[in-house]
């Protein structure tokens, strides 16, 4: 059997304001009590192969392993791709072209029966090359690989993926939950959600969609041969569908350790929590590496003129938008599209929306009149009404949109199904005149081309689950995705990251407003807190919580 070198390396850091952006916050190894969470959302799947919210593939790992993973760590060092079923990362002897991985022995699922590379090949074939059963997660290898055929098992413990153009970060592909194994003769399809089989050190108890979700220890798992995560609670339980406000006052009063959703504390709660040094010490405010923004649909007319598209860009009220996430606790304003926490970040703004960054009218209201509109037009914006700051976002833009005469309805989606029936889908979107469609997004792993791939790339746009909301298709900025796939110098690759970002706001297709800074509370109950540099939120693969006392 192979033993895995647990690579922790914590360091220990008391409980603080923004302890745990850097160190470890109340430190454990073994098993405690029961870690209690809440959400005011479900899982748009709790199917590993079928999700694409940040906080759902941060929450999987506690019961689902993949190839590669990241580094259990605070910052930057969590950003460090270390190996998880598989032995070491990926070998590559013909500059990315083909790629090798070998599984770890002795792993097993939580039924004992032993994982093998079928279940992971398995695991790709559902999620990326079969649409009719699956379209929410991503498809990455689906368009780096020609077929499923490319992926080779030529024994029960070996993957060798052969691509036919290199890929240079491919070792980040097999960090997504699509690699996490999956058995084919329990697979169900669209039915896998309600009882995923366990790999990791949890396993499903008891699942209620959009209400509850506990897990309890998974008997086979065994930390010999997982050095990335540590059982450090008794028993796991997330409540869904809980009102924002309820989450806030749950955590701080100590009926919940931790708010799943990863995103912060409601705006209303932030003058209580900087009011009282004892709970401001409970709290972590990093740069989260998401961009808060909204794209503009230009199969949506009149967004189709380029003039109509630079109006909104200048009309839009960042101040305001801002305001809505709490102020400079939840973010700093942005003008570029690629967060500052990736290499290739550049501090531009193609549209400056005035000296206090409330809209620039004048230059609104000219560019109106390039295109022909003087008294401005009608469109929607689609956000999500769960998401109470960014539906404040969406009524602040439509406020300032109005002030050149742009009406904007803002149309509200609960997140569920925001992604999979309504703003994801874009024959929906077109129908229903939706111009304007506001969302996060975070990369899908830290590197500029999982930051742009899915939300820029012609081929990404999807009939449904669709994340390129504006359905760019810029032969240009395709053809610079392709050179960055390809580049192993890290200095060009940025350049090229860099390049992408002004192309896309020179065609006014996406509008960031803000990069993002959460507020995050951690109840005092929680313990090994730290704050992931890959998922920009608290490593739930790592937490536990002190023993129950009641």
């Amino acid at each position: 059997m192979t033993t895995a070198r647990y690579l922790d390396g914590t360091t220990a850091a008391e409980p603080s304001y923004n302890a745990a952006l850097t160190g470890t916050v109340n430190p454990a190894r073994g098993p405690g009590g029961t870690l209690r969470l809440a959400r005011t959302s479900g899982f748009d799947s709790l199917d590993p192969g079928n999700t694409y919210y940040a906080f759902a593939w941060n929450f999987l790992r506690l019961f689902g392993r993949t190839l590669v993973a990241f580094r259990p760590a605070a910052g930057r060092a969590g950003q460090q791709l270390v190996p998880d079923l598989a032995e070491s990362l990926g070998s590559s002897e013909d500059g990315g072209s083909t790629w090798t991985y070998r599984l770890r022995r002795g792993l097993l699922f939580e039924d004992g029966s032993e994982i093998t590379a079928h279940d992971v090949r398995y695991a790709i074939e559902r999620s990326n090359f079969r649409p009719e059963l699956l379209s929410g997660g991503p498809v990455y290898f689906r368009h780096h690989l020609d077929a499923i055929d490319a992926v080779e098992v030529p024994d029960p413990y070996t993957l060798v993926f052969r691509l036919p153009r290199p890929f240079a970060a491919f070792d980040y592909l097999v960090t997504l939950p699509s690699t996490v194994p999956v058995p084919q003769a329990l697979d169900t399809g669209t039915g896998y959600a309600a009882r995923p089989m366990a790999s990791g050190p949890y396993r499903i108890a008891e699942y209620r969609p959009d209400e509850r979700l506990v897990l309890d220890p998974n008997p086979r798992w065994s930390a010999e041969t997982d050095p990335v995560r540590r059982r450090r609670a008794r028993r796991i339980e997330l409540e869904l569908g809980v009102d924002g406000q309820e989450v806030d006052d749950r955590l701080l009063s100590g009926a919940i350790d931790i708010d799943a959703a990863g995103v912060g504390v409601q705006p209303g709660t932030l003058a209580r929590i900087l009011a009282d040094p004892g709970l401001r010490r409970q709290t972590d405010n990093p740069l989260i590496g998401f961009t808060w923004m909204y794209a503009i649909n230009a199969k949506v007319e009149p967004l189709g003129d380029l003039h109509c598209r630079r109006a909104v860009q200048y009309a839009t009220d960042k101040a305001a938008m801002q305001d809505a996430y709490g102020g400079p606790l939840g973010g700093d304003i942005a003008g570029t599209i690629l967060p500052p926490t990736l290499d290739g970040h550049r501090d531009v703004d193609r549209y400056p929306c005035g000296p206090q960054q409330r809209g620039d009218f004048d230059r609104a209201t000219a560019e109106l009149a390039d295109a022909g509109r003087p008294g401005g037009f009608r469109t929607r914006i689609a956000a999500r009404v769960d998401r109470l700051k960014e539906f404040a976002a969406a009524q602040a833009l439509s406020a300032s949109l109005a002030q050149v005469g742009i009406e904007a309805e803002v149309v509200p989606f609960q997140s569920g199904d925001y992604f999979d029936r309504y703003a994801g889908v874009p024959e929906y979107v077109h129908a229903q005149g939706i111009g304007i469609i506001m969302f996060g997004w975070g990369a899908d792993f830290p590197d500029g081309f999982g930051f742009f791939d899915q939300i820029v790339h012609g081929r990404s746009i999807k009939a449904s689950g669709n994340h390129n909301f504006a359905e760019l298709d810029l032969p240009a900025v395709n053809a610079l995705l392709e050179d960055g796939a390809r580049a192993t110098d890290p200095r060009t690759r940025a350049e090229i990251w860099a390049e992408i970002d002004r192309a896309v706001m020179e065609d006014a297709s996406i509008c960031p407003y803000l990069h993002a800074k959460s507020v995050l509370y951690r109840g005092p109950r929680a313990t090994h807190v730290h704050v992931s540099g890959a998922y920009g939120m608290y490593d739930y693969a790592s937490l536990g919580a002190r023993a129950d006392t009641r």
